[in-house]
């Protein structure tokens, strides 16, 4: 059999597979494995599938399929390019045409939520997202995870690899582009089926249902890239600013109790100390239980304004105070009345400052990052995390931000899901890490270059460096130095996130952070 020939026989069985694969999954019905075959049949050309016979097999994912199926698109023309990106946008189309069209997997999951229940419902609206490919879980396995242990507990520390870098060429041909008007951002309702664009990914088989949160249109989704256990995101219907008001403080907590299984939370809505996405109103939520959802309260407080909510500070290296009722209307009162009043509130020997003055406008700086989860005896218990977003000539990129001497592990701001305890270091660790770590078991080589070259790959860890062969020396066993390495980054990200902290872990931080809370209403 010719080159060619085998190529086209190995799509075809390729689409069979797949086929099998989906109507085991749910994905499609026996009565759509006709119309779902043909679909395919007509994507890739071919007049007629497979008709030789397939060997028994129990897929638990379709990327076998379909990296045969993507691979022969790249040689019939399907992908101008054989690269991640364009790879990934034909995956999305190939698995588009095996899904139910949105409404019916909004009848689905109404269905199982009213005969089952909501946890059930999640959980097969989760599976589905993952059968489909639209939660690459390849990818999400080849992240770098390990627990770390802290003075305030284990926490959790990744190097994300699940999210694929473009190459060179890629970047260059994306600036050239005009700004997206289609969809206006990744999060908008628009990327339900839509095709994607090499700066903009393809969303086919993405599906969403809508929820109504404070009688208002939002939908839910589960994010692509899962950091952590059923990793959703629940966002507005409309492309609207996120703004953190008492309206965002009910809507997470109308949302924990429609879904009592799930905590939700919100990025802080100001630079520096928010989200990479301050355009489109969202949350972010999911199954997991997060290190600082296990740490202890330090104080306990109350309000005589609000009885029958407890509050306390958490042993934490940023400045939490949690609350907790079991009415959702009070402890609503009662967090909106301490954020707003945090909003006002200064301390100059803390380096708080509410706000500060550019020309005549008058610029704010105290935020907050809400998390709302349920408590086992089904109270609501709400996590008031104080921010502040302002430089100074020390810290230009932010006084409560990582620091410049912690640039090297991590400069990006520090969002939800890393003020809850699970760091999400760059991919590019992977490697330095490896070469660090061979430096320190004697590649002297590889550490004269950093030493004698700044244009070294390592020249952001140089100062690191020297210090580990000062105190390591260099003749290290391989596993140990990478042990080493590990416990060194995970005690980094703590301390980054005691930079992030408004008031410090430290005697005179504690009265600070006390002074606030009484100033904010609060007596022990």
């Amino acid at each position: 059999m010719k080159a060619e020939d085998k190529k086209k026989q190995d799509a075809q069985a390729a689409i069979e597979r797949l086929l099998h694969y989906t109507l085991e999954q749910g994905l499609i019905d026996w009565w759509d494995l006709e119309y779902s075959r043909n679909r395919l049949l007509e994507l890739f050309s071919f007049d007629e599938p497979y008709m030789g016979e397939l060997a028994e097999e129990a897929l638990t994912s379709p990327q076998q399929p379909l990296e045969t199926l993507i691979d022969y698109g790249f040689e019939i023309g399907l992908i101008p390019e054989n690269t991640v990106t364009y790879r990934d946008l034909l995956d999305a189309r190939i698995m588009g045409l095996l899904m139910p069209r949105p409404s019916e997997m909004i009848t689905a999951f109404r269905k199982t939520e009213a005969d089952q229940g909501i946890q059930a419902a999640t959980d097969q609206f989760y599976k589905q997202s993952v059968a489909s490919n639209y939660i690459r879980m390849d990818r999400v396995a080849q992240n770098i995870y390990w627990d770390q242990p802290t003075d305030y507990g284990s926490m959790e520390i990744t190097i994300n690899l699940s999210k694929p870098e473009k190459n060179p060429k890629e970047i260059a041909m994306a600036k050239l582009l005009p700004p997206p008007v289609y969809p206006k951002c990744q999060l908008c309702r628009d990327n339900v089926g839509y095709a994607g664009r090499i700066n903009h990914p393809a969303r086919q088989n993405l599906r969403v249902i809508p929820l109504e949160l404070n009688k208002e249109p939002w939908l839910f989704q589960y994010s692509p890239y899962v950091y952590y256990n059923e990793h959703c995101i629940v966002f507005h219907h409309d492309h609207v600013p996120m703004k953190l008001t008492k309206d965002t403080l009910r809507r997470l907590l109308a949302f924990t109790a429609q879904f009592p299984h799930y905590f939700i939370g919100s990025n802080a809505d100001l630079p520096i100390v928010g989200g990479s996405i301050l355009t489109h109103d969202h949350f972010q939520g999911g199954r997991h239980t997060f290190p600082l959802e296990k740490s202890p309260i330090l104080s306990k407080f109350q309000h005589p304004s609000y009885p029958g909510v407890t509050a306390g500070i958490v042993q934490w290296p940023m400045t939490v105070l949690r609350l907790n009722s079991q009415n959702p209307d009070i402890l609503l009162e009662a967090a909106n009345d301490i954020y707003e009043q945090w909003k006002e509130y200064s301390d100059p020997a803390a380096d708080v400052f509410a706000y500060s003055m550019a020309g005549e406008e008058k610029v704010p700086h105290n935020t907050v990052t809400p998390i709302v989860r349920r408590g086992a005896d089904g109270s609501f218990e709400m996590d008031v995390v104080l921010r502040n977003n302002r430089t100074n000539e020390e810290h230009p990129e932010g006084i409560f931000h990582p620091h410049r001497e912690m640039h090297h592990i991590k400069k990006e701001n520090i969002g939800l899901i890393e003020v809850m305890g699970l760091a999400i270091l760059p991919g590019r660790l992977k490697e330095e890490l490896a070469d660090i770590a061979s430096i320190l078991s004697g590649d002297k080589g590889l550490y004269d270059e950093i030493i004698s070259n700044p244009e070294s790959k390592l020249a952001v860890h140089t100062a690191w460096v020297k210090q580990l062969v000062a105190a390591h020396g260099q003749a290290m066993v391989k596993e140990d130095a990478e042990a080493l390495l590990r416990d060194e980054v995970g005690r980094k990200f703590a301390e980054i996130l005691g930079h992030a902290g408004v008031f410090k872990v430290t005697e005179e931080g504690r009265k600070h952070s006390v002074a606030s809370l009484q100033a904010l209403g609060m007596s022990r």
